[in-house]
């Protein structure tokens, strides 16, 4: 008798030892996609539309209302056999790591998004990656540069991290490229912002791929207003061009103080200065000889009928950070379509996948490390107006 119940006792514990597994499996099934989505595709948008660097939030909120205007005006997304709408749900993240996580937990986990697009800066972005790949929702970034963005500490992908740009070792290279072929540079002094990884790197990228030399590195923080100290100890060098890798708010206020002191010589930088706010900073007079690399020209309208399309849009010029955000969009898009599928599982293996998707940034195909393959261009600032595309190779 005491052997039955011990056996009845040991089969009611493997079933219910089975049974908490098949649970186990099941609520881990259940979740492994992540969000669903309903009858509409809900986008979050993690955005720095407030703060130190709402400039590029605002542009990337133009680029992203016309991608979801346009997709939508269409008919929607195609999911399979049927067409869903997007909505496209916008949280300022305050220009803010902490301010971009908790924007990330709550676009994720309250409102249910299947992918998100943004924050503009990467440390905004790497504050957001935790939360987003707890929650198995993909996001694609129109413009963090840090190359280690998309990377795990071990060196493998980050599942849920996407980009729209280039990072930061290409940008540095290709500015190298350019300042010894195009300029015939021999002697250069960088000015860079070391409160960031995106200056930081660019620096770093640019100095092992220019073949003359770096006479001499300064460094400043974000929010600096007077770079009088440092410009008097780079006028004093003989220097043919000064790389400033860095944000338009701070690179605006060093032009115009540079020129002011009496240095010419041409500025080389990246999408940072991308902005028309860089020239009314600087003044448009003093914004001249200033060439910076761009994933997006709008002299490019000139051979493109979707960028020409893209253009439309706009009364004013069409800013490079609303394109990065308007293909964004498109991607996400895109690997909704390639995957005839709306969770957001399905849309990061899609995302991974992209093969030369037309993008008003250029064609784009996505690596082994979540970046875009896709021509670069060096705009050329006279008086403050692009005047001339370069392409570097």
């Amino acid at each position: 008798m005491k052997k039955q119940i011990v056996k009845a006792i040991m089969s009611a514990g493997v079933i219910a030892a089975s049974m908490l597994a098949l649970a186990g499996c099941a609520t881990k099934s259940a979740t492994s996609k992540g969000n669903t989505a309903g009858n509409t595709i809900k986008i979050g948008v993690n955005m720095e539309l407030s703060g130190a660097v709402a400039g590029y939030g605002e542009q990337q909120k133009q680029g992203i209302e016309l991608a979801v205007k346009q997709i939508n005006a269409a008919g929607g997304i195609k999911v399979g056999n049927t067409k869903k709408k997007i909505t496209a749900i916008y949280r300022d993240n305050k220009s803010s790591t902490s301010g971009a996580a908790s924007v990330a937990t709550q676009l994720a986990n309250t409102d249910k998004v299947v992918a998100i697009v943004g924050p503009a800066t990467t440390n905004d972005g790497t504050a957001s990656i935790p939360n987003v790949t707890k929650a198995a929702v993909p996001m694609v970034s129109p413009s963090a540069t840090d190359p280690n963005f998309t990377l795990q500490k071990n060196g493998s992908v980050q599942p849920y991290v996407f980009r729209a740009c280039f990072n930061n070792d290409f940008q540095g290279d290709h500015a190298a490229i350019f300042a010894n072929d195009t300029l015939k540079a021999k002697n250069v002094a960088i000015i860079a912002d070391n409160s960031t990884d995106y200056g930081t790197g660019l620096a770093k990228a640019f100095k092992k791929k220019f073949k003359g030399n770096i006479v001499t590195t300064q460094y400043y923080q974000s929010g600096d207003k007077d770079f009088n100290a440092m410009l008097t100890a780079i006028k004093s060098k003989k220097i043919d061009a000064i790389y400033a890798p860095g944000y338009y708010s701070e690179l605006g206020l060093v032009i115009k103080q540079a020129r002011q002191s009496g240095i010419k010589v041409p500025f080389i930088g990246a999408d940072g200065m991308a902005d028309p706010k860089l020239a009314q900073i600087a003044g448009a007079a003093n914004a001249t000889d200033i060439y910076y690399t761009t994933p997006f020209s709008t002299l490019s309208a000139n051979s493109s009928k979707l960028v020409k399309n893209f253009m439309k849009q706009y009364q004013t010029e069409a800013p490079t950070f609303s394109a990065l955000a308007y293909d964004s969009v498109y991607m996400i898009k895109q690997a909704i379509e390639d995957q005839k599928a709306a969770d957001s599982a399905s849309i990061a293996k899609g995302l991974a996948k992209i093969k030369k998707m037309p993008a008003v940034t250029g064609t784009t195909t996505i690596d082994s490390h979540h970046n875009p393959e896709k021509p670069l261009a060096v705009e050329q600032l006279t008086q403050g107006k692009i005047a001339k595309v370069y392409t570097v190779k």
